[in-house]
């Protein structure tokens, strides 16, 4: 009997052997190596720049003269017209016709930190999915909408699908851009809000005059739905500072593992009894429960409430998007309400293309020009700000000073300018919203700063804007008034310049990163030549 005890020794008497993880093998010892990705660096830009493009394109059909219309009007006489587009079909007010532009934000405000929470625990990419599948349903509900309520809520629904793109793409594509290009990369991805938005006025124009407006939205939806279903079906990518769901669940199986460890060495020396009821309080242990369930619940959400803490109580962080939202508010009002008033103040029979025109055109030359440069005087958070306040003051007084002019041909050439130097910033302010923080809360920031110059920003200048028109009744002094908002953004990103910014983009960020191989997090599977070359040797 004493022999047979000794050939069986109980494990929980035992010291259980030290346990190592590596990227390439898991518990059971089989090969967890990503396999390779189709995606690239520059591949992933290019799906991610196509997505942002119709989102924006979206944006700029609702608010063309082709879709958004014009209201019924009656003459003194009697005689009336029906209108055309969304506004005369469901005879919109000015004040209605806002809200309807800024509906979308309502979806965006509640799904974007959502989505920005469950990057931890769902993998990023798939979340693109989901959110663009919301995206191309809502979208194709606008085209079938009757009424004022229906078409809004279909557009709050199409907020909800962006919410997941908006907060989740700028951090994989600053993971996988050059280290010296950085900001050039982020500065093609933002070149698509204005281009997006301009190619939205033709498109929306186009379509409204030839076929209907409800068929603009139905094409959204179709050119939308395979990059849908591409968030599904291709291998998932990972985010700098989160880890495999894998090596989340193989980090729990060795924290049970310790813990079971620092168990046995408590036993060690005692009888039997203490061994069988380690072994009940074992089985127990692997037993889900709904107490832990709450626990993990409670958890996400003082996490959540702790990552918020560390976004607003950071000046930086803060200033940025402070200056960001004041921007917004004319930028948001600019492409809803620009090609009304160029319509009213300048006669523009074809306010559409001419405003689409200028915006795709100085858009993509000064998005591309601000990343450019930025990377020139060498990519800092102090940098960022000093070309941010630069550019917004001098496009500030050349937007300005374009209303004054009476001449057509002036005003192009003043605005032209002015947006230009506007649009350099979409580069800078979205570098320094991903390198004030650390890599963990990249997509946190990315969606409160969104949420932040939506809600605050460009959401309530369309309706503002509407009801300030309503009143003055001259849409070239509302221009003037909106225009001189851009000062305060160009004052508040100066302020910028004199705080201490540390850039966070190399900081350790989770936890459990620092206890599993950090190859595992690696956004997109890099070249193995070196590696190959290594084992050979």
């Amino acid at each position: 009997m004493a022999t047979m005890a000794e050939e069986q020794p109980n494990p929980y008497l035992e010291p259980s052997p030290p346990v190592r993880l590596s990227s390439e093998t898991d518990m059971a010892g089989t090969d967890t190596t990503p396999a390779p990705s189709w995606f690239t660096p520059k591949r992933l830009l290019v799906i991610f720049c196509v997505i942002n493009l119709l989102n924006y394109v979206d944006r700029g059909a609702i608010a063309s003269n082709g879709v958004n219309g014009s209201r019924r009007t009656c003459t003194k006489s009697g005689t009336c017209s029906s209108g055309s587009g969304i506004q005369g079909d469901f005879n919109l007010n000015n004040f209605e016709d806002g809200i309807l532009s800024s509906a979308f934000m309502v979806g965006l405000l509640l799904a974007s930190p959502i989505f920005a929470s469950l990057a931890k625990s769902v993998n990023p990419f798939r979340l693109i999915g989901v959110g663009l599948s919301v995206w191309t349903v809502a979208a194709a509900g606008c085209g079938f909408s009757f009424n004022f309520w229906s078409i809004t809520i279909c557009r709050m629904f199409v907020g909800v699908g962006e919410a997941s793109f908006i907060s989740l793409a700028a951090p994989f594509i600053d993971d996988n851009a050059p280290v010296a290009q950085k900001t050039a990369w982020l500065a093609i991805f933002y070149m698509c809000i204005p281009s997006g938005v301009a190619v939205g006025y033709v498109y929306g124009g186009l379509v409204g005059d030839h076929f209907s407006w409800r068929y603009a939205f139905w094409g959204e939806a179709i050119l939308m739905l395979p990059f849908a279903i591409l968030g599904f079906i291709m291998k998932p990518l990972q985010l700098k500072g989160f880890a495999p769901a894998k090596s989340k669940k193989t980090q729990t199986a060795v924290e049970t593992i310790a813990q079971e460890g620092q168990d046995t060495e408590a036993l060690n020396g005692k009888d039997g009894a203490l061994s069988m009821k380690a072994d009940s309080k074992y089985q127990s242990s692997n037993t889900p429960s709904g107490s832990t369930i709450s626990s993990n619940n409670v958890n996400e959400f003082s996490r959540f409430f702790k990552d918020m803490k560390v976004l607003l109580c950071d000046k930086v962080y803060v200033v940025n998007v402070l200056g960001y939202v004041s921007y917004n508010f004319v930028i948001g009002a600019y492409s809803y309400w620009g090609p009304k008033a160029g319509y009213n103040i300048y006669n523009m029979s074809n306010a559409d293309l001419i405003f689409g025109g200028i915006t795709i055109v100085c858009g993509i030359l000064g998005t591309i020009a601000g990343g450019c440069v930025l990377d020139l005087m060498t990519s800092t958070i102090s940098n960022a700000f000093k070309l941010l306040s630069t550019a917004t003051f001098f496009g500030a007084i050349c937007c300005f000073s374009a209303f004054c002019f009476k001449s057509l041909y002036g005003f192009l050439a003043l605005f032209s300018i002015g947006e230009l130097l506007v649009f350099a910033t979409q580069g800078p302010v979205n570098y320094v919203c991903l390198h004030c923080v650390k890599p963990s809360l990249r997509p946190l920031s990315m969606a409160m700063s969104t949420v932040s110059i939506h809600i605050f920003g460009d959401v309530p200048s369309s309706p503002l804007v509407g009801v300030l028109q309503d009143s003055v009744n001259n849409w070239r002094e509302t221009a003037l008034i909106l225009t001189s908002i851009l000062f305060l953004a160009a004052g508040i990103w100066f302020i910028g310049i004199f705080l201490h910014g540390v850039d966070r983009f190399n900081e350790e960020s989770e936890h459990h990163a620092t206890r599993i191989d950090k190859s595992n997090t690696t956004p997109l599977l890099e070249d193995k030549t070196a590696d190959t070359a290594e084992a050979s040797a």
